[in-house]
């Protein structure tokens, strides 16, 4: 079997470390891979570890003997192309056609035939600028694959857009568009090339934004029994909250509606917060009334029963009517009242009827039939344009993995991580005129 052959450009970034492990990866995976790295990159990974890596010399120099042609000779010598990590200047340059080094002069001898992937790794701020913005729409446009990340902690210490894929992602997208490739070009008609794939994240028009108002909520109620015990549940709010970042740092109007004890974050600028279902009942309505949001992230878990009665000792009692129950009394009965569901409620409190609502479902240890029972009568109560549905079984506390399908009436997308379920809510927000 011959050897797929993957030309790996490596720009300047302390995210060259992470690259290493793809380039490892994919010969392991029965590639050739031939390093081309920056000057930069090599400030930060060495020759002796990429050629030990790949097995062949790094090349680097343009005007090194026998390297004046290499940028047209390596453009038909590979299969694919992929650049891990991609500078905001590489990015910048191949976008303008700016052809100074050996890197740039590649992408600009590339002939469109085969897939050319690229890896964006740097500050959310550069990300986020407008140049940049505009060069990876340009990018798009002509049929580069970007491999973009969700939020994460970058290398700065900050947190938010920019960071680099991780090599396992880079590495299933790389492979799997190689198998395209050689699909398309053995004339399989179902084949479609890697290049022409859709972006994981979309470059946003900052004049459609103004469009987007989101309301997100998370964490879980509390139902208190006195002053200080509580029913509660298990949710952390680490799903709403990251949402919510993800929203902001991309421009944005976000307002998190988070409970008191969920997970922090200084990433979002407008917060309000909630304790017991009541509570967030009535802040929901506020701000629904109030603000023209045009959509609802409804991923707070909610108590479908709060606190009726307090029975101690053959004596009833209404919550807070003692301060603290004694932990003396020998019996202690709680009568519960059913709640309303507040998401099938949202469009009545809100200001804008024509409100976008994504639901959230969380089940335990349900069979199929029992899922998919759960999502659809959660269509049909709250009449929502999406639920995003996870199971009990799906969530691994100690590895921090989660699972989510994104679920319409004609389709489901699976999301193996938060980061693709913010990727994926992203697309589903945004108007088509901001891609």
């Amino acid at each position: 079997m011959s050897k797929s052959k993957v030309l790996f450009i490596m720009t300047g970034s302390i995210a060259c470390y992470k690259a290493c492990q793809v380039i490892s990866r994919l010969v392991q995976n029965n590639c050739e891979v031939q390093v081309v790295a920056t000057p930069a990159a090599l400030k930060f990974v060495g020759n002796a570890t990429l050629e030990g890596l790949s097995g062949r010399p790094v090349i680097s120099d343009m005007y090194a003997a026998g390297n004046v042609m290499e940028h047209i000779h390596l453009m038909r010598w590979a299969d694919l192309i992929l650049a891990a990590p991609a500078t905001a200047n590489f990015i910048n340059k191949a976008a303008q056609g700016i052809g100074d080094d050996l890197v740039q002069t590649l992408f600009l001898a590339h002939d469109f035939k085969r897939p050319f992937l690229i890896a964006p790794a740097m500050n959310k701020s550069m990300y986020t600028h407008p140049v940049t913005q505009k060069s990876l729409q340009t990018l798009r446009e002509m049929g580069i694959e970007m491999l973009d990340s969700a939020s994460g902690i970058l290398a700065c210490g900050e947190e938010g857009w920019g960071r680099l894929l991780e090599p396992d992602m880079i590495l299933k997208s790389t492979l799997e568009a190689l198998q395209k490739n050689a699909s398309a070009a053995s004339g399989s008609p179902s084949a479609t090339s890697a290049a022409s794939a859709p972006a994981t994240t979309p470059s946003v028009k900052s004049s459609a934004l103004a469009k987007i108002k989101v309301l997100v909520t998370a964490g879980g109620t509390q139902e208190p029994i006195d002053t200080v015990r509580v029913i509660s549940n298990l949710s952390s709010g680490r799903t709403g909250v990251t949402l919510a970042e993800t929203l902001e740092q991309m421009g944005f109007e976000v307002t998190l509606l988070q409970a008191h004890g969920s997970v922090k974050t200084n990433q979002v600028a407008h917060k309000e917060y909630f304790t017991s279902f009541k509570s967030l009942d009535e802040k929901m309505q506020v701000l629904l009334a109030s603000g023209a949001y045009s959509h609802v992230i409804h991923a707070a878990a909610v108590s479908d029963y709060s606190v009726d009665s307090i029975e101690v000792d053959g004596s009833q009692y209404r919550p807070f009517e003692v301060k603290k129950i004694s932990s003396n009394a020998d019996h202690m009965n709680i009568h519960l009242k059913r709640n309303h569901k507040i998401v099938d409620r949202l469009r009545d409190y809100a200001k804008n009827k024509d409100l976008k609502v994504i639901a959230f479902k969380l089940t335990s240890h349900a069979s199929a039939d029992d899922k998919t029972a759960a999502v659809d009568k959660l269509f049909k109560s709250a009449h929502a344009d999406y639920v995003v549905h996870n199971d009990l079984t799906d969530i691994d506390i100690v590895k921090r993995t989660h699972k989510f399908s994104l679920i319409s009436p004609k389709a489901t997308i699976p999301c193996d991580n938060l980061e693709t379920l913010a990727s994926e809510l992203m697309q589903v927000i945004l108007p088509k005129e901001a891609l």
